[in-house]
């Protein structure tokens, strides 16, 4: 009792030194940052599965980067007292504040939001909003055609949601492609070369539904191309050993000609002899 009344009586008048108690405008800062590093965690806990981080966690991750940049500039109002960067920031080893903003940037990095949303990242960019239109779209016609489909006797029979769906499916597919080349074409970091992982994983979940769910079969843009190729490629041995033919034949009548001509000049001379 005795060192808890020390104890109370020492931090109550402020202690001397290295140790100073933050101030005011240094505890308001720092409890806004740890109340805006709870709400971040839980949104992006909660929107984990399926994949909603960049669509419902901006906000979030906004404010979080003001109120750490709040403390980054803060210097305090009291002339004796620390930098409120300094306190917060830098004055332990863990580093606590830092680490975790360093965590939620690249989680938010390795996620690709930029690429979802708008430059200044208020709102779903126009292309992000199509795409997940379409998505769910996709999501609605499956579950209309497989609710249509519910008294055929054969579960593994989706032949209504492959034949009624294909148009969309098609759409989102062709769609998404078209962001991933587009994407790859303007970026040059490592990260660039994905979509933002709401988009990711939309398309994920799609193609899985349709060929391993459905087991709907669709044709790839490429198969033209890949069977001529494939054709032209199987088609080179009889090029091959037709040419070698001929040209083989060719030769052998050649060198048969000479022995036919030498033949008939030497009858010739035969005949002149005895004639």
């Amino acid at each position: 009792e005795l060192a808890q009344e020390l104890a109370e009586e020492l931090w109550g008048s402020g202690l001397p030194g290295d140790l100073p108690e933050l101030e005011p405008e240094c505890r308001s800062l720092l409890a806004a940052f740890a109340e805006g590093s709870a709400a971040l965690t839980g949104c992006l806990g909660r929107r984990a599965r399926p994949v909603r981080l960049c669509q419902g966690c901006s906000g979030h991750y906004r404010r979080l980067l003001g109120q750490y940049d709040s403390i980054a500039r803060a210097v305090g109002n009291s002339s004796e007292s620390h930098n409120c960067a300094k306190s917060i920031l830098t004055s332990d080893r863990l580093q606590i504040v830092v680490t975790l903003s360093e965590f939620f940037n690249e989680t938010w990095e390795a996620a690709n939001c930029a690429n979802c949303l708008k430059n200044n990242s208020e709102g779903l960019s126009n292309s992000t909003e199509e795409f997940l239109d379409l998505f769910n779209k996709s999501l609605t016609c499956f579950e209309h055609n497989l609710q249509g489909q519910a008294i055929d006797l054969s579960p593994n029979n989706y032949t209504e949601v492959c034949k009624n769906c294909n148009e969309t499916y098609t759409k989102l597919n062709d769609l998404y492609n078209h962001l991933q080349r587009m994407n790859r074409q303007g970026g040059e970091s490592a990260h660039s070369a994905h979509l933002c992982i709401d988009v990711e994983d939309a398309m994920n979940i799609t193609r899985k539904l349709w060929s391993r769910t459905f087991n709907c079969s669709f044709p790839c843009s490429d198969t033209v191309p890949v069977i001529a190729v494939s054709s032209f490629i199987l088609f080179l041995p009889v090029v091959f050993y037709l040419s070698s033919f001929l040209h083989s034949k060719q030769k052998k009548r050649i060198l048969i000609l000479p022995k036919r001509i030498q033949s008939n000049a030497n009858l010739v001379n035969i005949q002149e002899k005895y004639s």
